[in-house]
């Protein structure tokens, strides 16, 4: 998405005709031609950088193909047949492959249009539903894994290494992270950076991190409120944007590539819409029509200058978090896919593309969580009551308990905050945690270095 400024217009009807142009040439050509090539053919009045970018948008929309990579790339026009020959994924019903076939034609084709007000207006929390009733049932019937009584986000704690890596790889693949899944888990759990790769795209992934850390680990008191909107765009957007501009609604124009939708420009509006859509959202009681709900208008919206996709996939996963469901992590979706469901969104305010992509994504997901968790063998009892377990070290150390007073103290608490069978291992796992404190594991427990390395002298101290 390219950002104009302020004085700027959008795109003049002479660069609109000049688009044309290289799309006309590129239809005279009989073979694949290299970009140098094409514009030695369109002469003078042509720079690099536009044709560039009109054969990326291009390529999004359909029309060119790019064969090869970096300097021995090639571009030849794709035929109406080739263009009809594309396929799908397989997972779209009859409604959305009438949507996708309105959107993948030329976009000189389609009409220019504005954001329509009356979609969000319109819809009312728990009376209007994106996902059929039936649909919801099924999702919960595969996503459910935990018990009711348990936090909010105890089984993204489970899955936590797997969730980060499939979400990062996943949603920055669909923005054209070219990052593989294994380089990914590589710079995500080593801190190993793939060679060859852009900074642009291992900070791409290196925000999701942080974003999804974010979401995990402030699950049990996260509110959909438009701060907490603003704040995982502030980290997925974290060195990628102007400080100026990361977690706060833009003040300028933009421009959707391959897309005729043309967003709000007044950043007053923009607030008050993203406003808007947390608190609807808030209301809405089913997690996965609240998920839904978040991923189509947060896209559609555009409120940020950037990374607006990006943080709308990270916040529909607020509700499944929150409600330990299987997270949505975008496996298996195709990239043209995504980008023509989008699209949808944003020219004919149509929700079924996406809605079936995020079915078929998310049932297979479920099956491959499954596998995981059994692989895993991980303390469930530690991930249950993690938060009872970190405000008990908190208080060992803030209260200097130490030496023969721990056990009998961790005893006690034990049989207040832990059911009976679940006793005996949480004391074995808080004490195992004070064997190991150090400063590098100070974080979430709310204590200071300083208050960590004069509990552990007065411990050391009571052993002597």
């Amino acid at each position: 998405m390219a950002v104009l400024g302020k004085k700027q217009g959008y795109m003049r009807m002479g660069h609109r005709d000049k688009k044309l142009s290289v799309l006309h040439q590129l239809s005279q050509e009989t073979e694949p031609i290299r970009l140098n090539q094409l514009l030695e053919q369109l002469g003078p009045g042509y720079s690099e950088r536009s044709v560039r970018r009109w054969l990326g948008e291009m390529i999004e929309e359909g029309l060119v193909e790019k064969i090869g990579n970096k300097k021995g790339s090639r571009y030849r026009i794709l035929q109406r047949q080739d263009r009809q020959s594309k396929t799908t994924s397989g997972c779209f019903g009859v409604k959305s492959e009438i949507a996708l076939k309105q959107v993948r034609r030329p976009i000189y084709e389609r009409i220019p249009i504005a954001y329509n007000d009356e979609w969000l207006d319109s819809y009312q929390p728990n009376q209007s539903y994106y996902f059929p009733q039936k649909l919801r049932l099924q999702l919960l019937d595969a996503g459910k894994r935990c018990r009711i009584e348990d936090p909010a986000g105890t089984y993204a704690h489970q899955i936590y290494h797997r969730l980060l890596i499939d979400l990062s790889y996943n949603s920055s693949r669909l923005e054209g992270n070219t990052y593989s899944l294994l380089d990914t888990q590589k710079l995500l759990l080593e801190g190993k950076k793939a060679e060859g790769k852009l900074d642009e795209e291992t900070t791409m992934i290196l925000n999701h991190k942080e974003a999804i850390r974010y979401l995990v680990d402030s699950a049990p008191k996260l509110e959909m409120t438009e701060s907490t909107l603003c704040t995982v765009h502030y980290l997925l957007s974290d060195g990628l944007l102007e400080s100026s501009y990361s977690g706060k609604v833009r003040d300028h124009g933009v421009r959707i590539g391959g897309s005729t939708y043309v967003p709000y420009e007044d950043p007053k509006q923009l607030k008050s819409r993203l406003t808007q859509i947390a608190e609807k959202a808030s209301l809405i009681d089913d997690p996965y029509e609240q998920s839904l709900f978040l991923l189509v208008h947060i896209t559609y919206l555009q409120a940020f200058s950037d990374v607006n996709k990006r943080t709308a996939r990270l916040c529909s996963n607020i509700p499944l978090i929150k409600n330990n469901l299987v997270p949505l992590s975008f496996n298996d979706v195709d990239r043209d896919d995504y980008i023509s469901s989008v699209i949808a969104i944003y020219e004919l305010q149509d929700i079924h593309p996406i809605l079936d992509l995020y079915a078929f994504s998310y049932m297979r997901t479920c099956a491959l969580y499954d596998s995981t968790i059994k692989s895993m063998g991980f303390d469930e009892v530690r991930v249950r009551y993690r938060q009872q377990r970190r405000a008990l070290l908190r208080e060992i150390i803030e209260t200097c308990i130490v030496g023969k007073a721990l056990q009998p103290f961790i005893t006690s608490k034990a049989q207040q905050l832990v059911k009976a069978e679940d006793q005996q291992a949480f004391i074995e796992d808080t004490l195992e945690d004070i064997k190991e404190l150090n400063e590098s594991r100070l974080a979430g427990l709310g204590i200071t270095n300083q208050q960590l390395q004069e509990w552990l002298n007065i411990q050391k101290s009571s052993e002597g």
